[in-house]
C-alpha cells in the first residue's frame, strides 16, 4: 500500500493538521497582559466599594472610614444650624454690661499666641430664628470656668439672656436644653478632685431660663449617689 491509499486500495481519508503551538514568549507576553488587566479591574472595584467617592493615600488608607449616616445629636453644629453666623464672642463679652470685671480682666490677653480661653456652642434654645450663642469662659492657668453665658438673636444684635459667673461653671447642652454643670470643693480639695457636682437643667420660658431640674452628685461617698429635685413651677 502506497501513501495516499486506504486499505481497500482507496484513496485515504485525509485527517486535520494538528494546530501549531504557540511560541513561549508568546504565551507569557499574553498573560502578563490578562494579569495586568485583572489588577486595574480590582483598583477599579476599590475605588467604588467606598461608596464617598473620597481616596485615601498613604497611612490612612488602612484606617476604616467611619460612616457619615450619625444619629442625631441633640446640639447640632454650627454648620447644620438654620441661619447659623460665627460670633466674635470676645468682643460680644467685652461690650456686655453685665459681663464681671474679673472675666473681661481674664480675657484682656490671649493665653497663648492668639489663643483665648474661650467655648463657644450654638445651638436652638430659646426658639429663635437664629441659634443661640453659649460662651464659656475659663482661667488660662488650669481651665476652671469662671462664667458661663448665652446670647439670643434679636433686631438689635445678641442679647444675654443668661449668665452665671460663680466658678467652678460651665455651660452646655443636653436634650435641646441648657445645662450648667457645678463642681463644689470642701475646703482641702485640690482642683483635680472636687466632693461632688451640681447639675441644674433650664428651659426657655416665655423670656427667660427657668431651672427645673436640680442634680447633685456626692464623690466623697464610696459608691455614686445622685439625687434629682425637680424645681416647683
Amino acid at each position: 500500500m502506497t501513501r495516499g491509499e486506504g486499505a481497500d486500495g482507496g484513496p485515504a481519508e485525509e485527517r486535520p493538521a494538528a494546530p501549531s503551538r504557540l511560541p513561549a514568549t508568546l504565551w507569557r507576553t499574553v498573560g502578563t497582559a490578562l494579569a495586568g488587566i485583572a489588577a486595574v479591574a480590582l483598583l477599579l472595584a476599590g475605588c467604588e466599594a467606598s461608596g464617598d467617592g473620597v481616596r485615601s493615600e498613604g497611612s490612612a488608607a488602612d484606617t476604616p472610614v467611619p460612616s457619615r449616616d450619625r444619629s442625631v445629636t441633640p446640639t447640632p453644629s454650627p454648620s447644620s444650624s438654620v441661619g447659623y453666623k460665627k460670633v466674635d464672642a470676645r468682643a460680644l463679652l467685652r461690650a456686655d454690661p453685665k459681663v464681671g470685671a474679673e472675666v473681661k480682666k481674664t480675657l484682656a490677653k490671649p493665653c497663648t499666641a492668639d489663643e483665648y480661653p474661650i467655648d463657644v456652642t450654638y445651638a436652638p434654645l430659646t426658639g429663635g430664628k437664629a441659634p443661640d450663642v453659649i460662651v464659656n469662659v475659663m482661667t488660662c492657668a488650669d481651665s476652671v470656668g469662671i462664667g458661663s453665658y448665652v446670647y439670643r438673636k434679636d433686631a438689635k444684635g445678641y442679647e444675654n439672656v443668661f449668665s452665671d459667673e460663680q466658678p467652678p461653671v460651665y455651660a452646655g447642652v443636653s436634650k435641646g436644653e441648657l445645662q450648667v454643670t457645678r463642681q463644689t470643693y470642701d475646703s482641702d480639695d485640690a482642683v483635680c478632685c472636687p466632693t461632688g457636682e451640681d447639675v441644674l437643667t433650664y428651659r426657655w420660658s416665655k423670656d427667660h431660663f427657668r431651672e427645673y431640674v436640680h442634680t447633685y452628685t456626692d464623690y466623697s461617698k464610696t459608691g455614686p449617689d445622685a439625687e434629682a429635685t425637680p424645681s416647683e413651677d
